[in-house]
């Protein structure tokens, strides 16, 4: 009998702690799920940064659109930043706007200078001068 208790006690005891360990204010999950989505970077951006023109090209040719912020910068500013020379003129070259701000209050033009992107800072004077 008394083992039967304390089992009982004990399960009784696991599962309260567990509902307990397990419960979140709504208020807080509301703001993890906000403050997530704050730091989700697009595909389309993730492969401005890595340089993959062929799935960048692709995914323009599925109608994804190329001056979409991403972590509040446009995928020009991405391909800026990390000197995808190459990408930004196929960004240029379908639409980019070279004139926008990010949400920091940067244009594409100053990410280059400020990652010393020769590269894209050349594609940018290029895309200017025409």
């Amino acid at each position: 009998m008394k083992k039967t208790i304390l089992t009982l006690s004990m399960a009784v005891m696991f599962v309260g702690t567990g509902l307990l360990a397990n419960a979140t204010p709504i208020k807080n999950q509301i703001k993890l799920e906000k403050s997530k989505a704050n730091y989700d970077l697009s595909s389309f951006c993730k492969a401005v940064m890595q340089g993959d023109i062929e799935t960048v090209e692709r995914m323009i040719e599925l109608g994804e659109d190329v001056n979409k912020k991403s972590l509040g910068m446009t995928p020009a500013m991405f391909a800026a930043r990390y000197n995808k020379a190459e990408v930004l003129q196929l960004l240029i070259d379908h639409g980019a706007d070279l004139s926008a701000k990010s949400d920091q209050g940067y244009s594409v033009a100053k990410y280059a200078e400020l990652s010393n992107a020769t590269d894209a800072l050349a594609v940018l004077e290029g895309a200017s001068g025409s």
